[in-house]
């Protein structure tokens, strides 16, 4: 009996419902593996996850400052929250979702889906120098790395791959989303995107979905996904975001790209850890940007440890 129980547990602990989208969780589920192992038909849109009961919580973070507040009226701020302590229960909610907005160096994660994408198919070799610059780019943000990695490529694979409809990372019939239109270098054209003309620009709806696909496994493959989780993990730039985080959840696993460039100053994570599990992403347009991305991190990250 002792034997079946132990079996039974196992099997549970593993088990996914037959939507694809629970996983179950052990004492400490901060252990469980990324990315899922689920099946892309069974990966919900993230729009359809849309939870009135977080927008409002979210609403309340934001009106509570009126400094944030005002910037938001302005179209100078746009938060994304993706709730994932219920894998079962995955809320979204968004301000000014899709209002797309200069990002700096945060769409570097466009060019590492692009090298990824690339790879898989065989069209750019994997050398040990190319993965230096994929972490580089990522986990320093370096910005010789990251022209090296675009060089490669090309602005026109990067925009086929975020424009891919498995992906539709930026999609112009709904606000844009990741594009990188330039060489993070003095030198070189300029490739805009079509809606404002931004060389590297995002919306948190769409940074957001990077995330999500990819925690799913969806961003080229498993494997790559994962790949991709191993380089953006551990991030050694400690600012914004990642400032207060490393303070209040010292035990999480942080994933991370951010990206500032005069008053602008924008920064996304995935939070994997003991009593809180999400995604966050921010943007915005002003000299004290990143104070307040600090903020605003310790802040949405009280309402995920000590729901109302």
């Amino acid at each position: 009996m002792k034997k079946y129980l132990l079996y039974l547990f196992v099997f549970v602990l593993f088990s996914c419902e037959s939507d694809g989208q629970h996983v179950l969780s052990t004492p400490d589920d901060s252990e469980i593996s990324l990315p899922f192992k689920i099946k892309r038909e069974d990966v919900k849109p993230l729009w359809s996850l849309a939870n009135n009961e977080l927008q409002t919580e979210l609403q309340t973070v934001i009106n509570a400052e009126p400094k944030w507040k005002r910037l938001v009226q302005q179209n100078k701020m746009a938060v994304g929250l993706v709730l994932l302590n219920d894998t079962s229960d995955i809320k979204f909610a968004r301000i000014n979702g899709s209002n797309i907005m200069y990002a700096a160096s945060l769409p570097k994660i466009a060019i590492l889906l692009a090298a990824m994408d690339a790879l898989d198919k065989g069209e750019i070799e994997e050398t040990e120098e190319l993965r230096n610059d994929m972490r580089l780019m990522i986990a320093r943000s370096d910005n010789a790395a990251s022209t090296r990695t675009m060089d490669l490529l090309g602005f026109e694979k990067i925009e086929k791959v975020l424009t891919d409809p498995n992906y539709l990372l930026y999609d112009e019939e709904n606000g844009g989303g990741l594009w990188v239109g330039k060489r993070y270098d003095k030198t070189g054209r300029r490739y805009p995107e079509p809606i404002k003309g931004i060389s590297h620009a995002a919306t948190v709806t769409q940074v957001c979905r990077f995330y999500y696909l990819l925690i799913n496994g969806q961003l080229v493959n498993f494997d790559r996904s994962s790949q991709m989780l191993d380089i953006m993990e551990n991030p050694e730039i400690h600012h914004k975001f990642v400032n207060s985080l490393e303070k209040v959840a010292p035990k999480a696993k942080l994933f991370r790209k951010s990206g500032s460039w005069q008053n602008y100053h924008a920064d996304s994570i995935l939070v994997w850890g003991p009593e809180r599990k999400y995604i966050l992403v921010a943007l915005t347009e002003d000299p004290d940007g990143e104070k307040i991305l600090r903020n605003l991190a310790l802040k949405i990250d009280n309402i995920i440890i000590n729901p109302n």
